[in-house]
């Protein structure tokens, strides 16, 4: 039997400030608004060479770069069904049926998502953290969870 360990990561300095607004069926679309998301993750896998599972330094780090591709941005699903985006050089304009906005290009993350709903967030810093930690140990058992929360005891957590 193989040792796995489980790392986890939570710290004040992990979270987004961002605005968005998700649709919900039957056409309806909230209105734009913020929140403080708080971001924590967790790794599991066996220990490598060094003994251990990935080092906490460059997790941290990792993360941050993630977040950061967040703060302080309008986040815009790039997937949505109903929700089309005109992107151009210095704005993005996204149409919903009924509703239009209009955005500085430099404050959007356009995300590959069909929705910026928490559970999707959740998902695409997961991808992202995964894909970053395979960059930088090399393929391997490791299993990845990130939990996203956009107020207190609300959260999603996707495990990949």
């Amino acid at each position: 039997m193989v040792e796995r360990f489980r790392l986890r990561i939570r710290e004040d300095s992990l979270c987004f400030s961002a605005a968005h607004f998700i649709t919900y069926g039957g056409g309806v679309c909230e209105p734009l608004h913020g929140h403080d998301f708080a971001v924590g993750a967790e790794v599991a896998g066996p220990l490598d060479e060094n003994h251990y599972v990935v080092d906490f330094v460059a997790l941290k780090r990792i993360l941050a770069e993630l977040v950061g591709e967040l703060d302080h941005r309008v986040l815009l699903p790039t997937r949505h069904e109903k929700i089309r985006l005109e992107i151009r050089d210095t704005e993005v304009e996204a149409a919903f049926p009924g509703r239009r906005w209009v955005f500085p290009r430099a404050e959007c993350a356009l995300l590959p998502l069909a929705n910026t709903t928490v559970e999707l967030l959740a998902r695409h810093l997961a991808e992202g953290l995964r894909d970053r930690l395979v960059a930088l140990r090399g393929e391997g058992e490791l299993e990845v969870a990130v939990e996203v929360g956009e107020s207190p005891g609300c959260s999603a957590v996707c495990r990949l």
